[in-house]
C-alpha cells in the first residue's frame, strides 16, 4: 500500500541499484491479473478468474450505446494519511480528464476521513452509491487482501466492471493493479544485500515493522525481505519476523515514538529496520536521535519527505516507490477503455527503487504529479 506532498513527476527513474537489485527486480515479471476473452461475440461478457461469468449490466450498456457518461467511482482507504492520500487524490484528478478522451465519465472520489484506515466506512460509502444506482464502474483501493471481496463479488454480479489497485488481492476483480509483496519484500533485501557490498558492511541483525502488520501483503514484504536476507547471509537474526512485526500505525508520531521504544529495548542492537510501509522516514529519525546513525539504518516505501531526508543524510538505505498517483488513475482509464472496446487493461505496475545514488534523478522526474500519474499505463 500505502503509503507528502514531495515532488512527484512521470518518467519513474529506472536507475536500479547494482547487478544484485537488476537481478532481482528482473524477477519481477508482470503479474496480470484480470479477466478473460470476451464470450460468445460478446465484448461485454468476459470469464472471470474465478471462471465464472461477467456480463456487463443492461442499463451501462444502453449508456454507452447513447455514448452517455458513465458514473465512476473511485475509492481508497482514507483522505488523512500522509504522502499517501495527496498522491492518491493527485493521481485521481489527473486521470478523469484524460480518461475522458478514450470515453466520457463522471468521476466520484470518496475516501474515510480518519487517519488510520476504515474499512467499514469505505464499504458503507460505496454502498449508498449502489444503492442509490450512481455505480456504473468502480476502482477500489481496498484495505487487506480480503476486505473487498464480498463487495467486489456484488458489483460484478450486478453487472459493474470493478477493479482494484493498489495491494494484492483474492479477489474476482477484472484487474487487480498492483506489484507481487513478496516480491517487492525480495527487492528490498537485493538493495540492503547492495549496499552492504558498496560499503564493506556486515549487517547481522534485523527488524521488520509495518503500519498494518496484520495485512497479507504486509506479511508477504516481511518475509521476502527476511528469505532474501537470510539465503545470502543465513546466520542474520531478525528480531521481529513477518509474524511478530513491529506495529507503527500510520500516525506519524505514534510512529516514531513507537520506533523510538523498540530502539531503546529489544531492538538496541538492529542494523537494520524494514518498514514495510511508509514508516522508514520515522524510523530514521528514531535512529538519528537514539544517536545511532551509522550503526542502523532504514529502508521503507514510497516517495514522501521523510524518507527522503533519510536518504540525503544516510540513516536510510532506500525507498521503494510503488506510484500510487498511477494506481490511483488507472481505474478511471481501465473504466473507460472497457466501456469503449470491452478490453481489460492489464496489470503493468513495477517497483522503482530509489537510493543516494539516483535520488537527484529521481526527484527531477517526480515534480510533476499528472504526467507521473499517467505515464506507463497500459493501453
Amino acid at each position: 500500500m500505502r503509503r507528502s506532498h514531495q515532488t512527484a513527476g512521470t518518467g519513474r527513474p529506472r536507475l536500479f541499484v547494482t547487478a544484485a537489485a537488476l537481478a532481482v527486480l528482473a524477477a519481477l515479471a508482470v503479474t496480470v491479473v484480470g479477466a478473460g476473452a470476451a464470450r460468445n461475440g460478446d465484448q461485454y461478457t468476459l470469464k472471470l478468474k474465478s471462471g465464472k461469468t461477467f456480463s456487463l449490466a443492461s442499463s451501462i450498456r444502453a449508456k454507452i450505446a447513447a455514448h452517455k457518461p458513465l458514473n465512476y467511482v473511485f475509492s481508497y482507504g482514507s483522505c488523512s494519511i500522509q504522502g499517501f492520500s495527496q498522491q492518491y487524490q493527485a493521481g485521481y484528478d489527473a486521470s478523469i480528464p484524460a480518461a475522458s478522451k478514450i470515453y466520457p465519465i463522471n468521476g466520484k472520489r470518496l475516501c474515510p476521513p480518519q487517519t488510520q484506515q476504515d474499512v467499514n466506512t469505505q464499504i458503507n460509502q460505496i454502498q449508498a452509491l449502489l444503492n442509490t444506482n450512481q455505480v456504473d464502474c468502480l476502482s477500489i483501493e481496498p484495505q487487506g487482501s480480503t476486505s473487498m471481496a464480498p463487495l467486489v463479488a456484488q458489483t460484478l454480479a450486478k453487472g459493474i466492471p470493478t477493479f482494484t489497485v493498489g495491494l494484492s488481492t483474492f479477489g474476482d476483480e477484472l484487474t487487480n493493479f498492483t506489484q507481487v509483496p513478496n516480491k517487492e519484500g525480495h527487492t528490498a533485501a537485493a538493495t540492503v544485500l547492495s549496499y552492504m557490498k558498496a560499503n564493506n558492511l556486515h549487517f547481522t541483525t534485523f527488524a521488520v515493522s509495518g503500519g498494518d502488520p496484520t495485512q497479507y501483503w504486509a506479511q508477504q514484504r516481511a518475509l521476502g525481505f527476511r528469505q532474501g536476507i537470510q539465503a545470502a547471509i543465513p546466520g542474520a537474526k531478525f528480531v521481529t519476523t513477518e509474524k511478530n512485526m513491529l506495529n507503527t500505525t500510520y500516525d506519524p508520531g505514534k510512529t516514531y515514538d513507537a520506533f523510538k521504544a523498540f530502539l531503546s529495548g529489544a531492538g538496541k542492537n538492529v542494523q537494520v529496520i524494514e518498514n514495510v510501509d511508509i514508516g522508514a522516514g520515522f524510523a530514521a529519525q528514531a535512529i538519528k536521535d537514539a544517536g545511532l546513525q551509522g550503526k542502523a539504518f532504514s529502508v521503507g516505501w514510497n516517495v514522501i519527505p521523510n524518507e527522503i531526508a533519510a536518504i540525503k543524510n544516510g540513516t536510510q538505505i532506500a525507498l521503494f516507490d510503488q506510484d500510487w498517483p498511477q494506481q490511483a488513475a488507472f481505474g478511471a482509464f481501465a473504466c473507460a477503455e472497457f466501456a469503449k472496446s470491452g478490453k481489460v487493461l492489464p496489470n503493468t505496475q513495477h517497483l522503482t527503487v530509489v537510493t543516494k545514488a539516483n535520488l537527484s534523478t529521481a526527484l527531477s522526474a517526480l515534480n510533476n504529479f499528472k504526467h507521473y500519474a499517467l505515464q506507463g499505463l497500459p493501453g
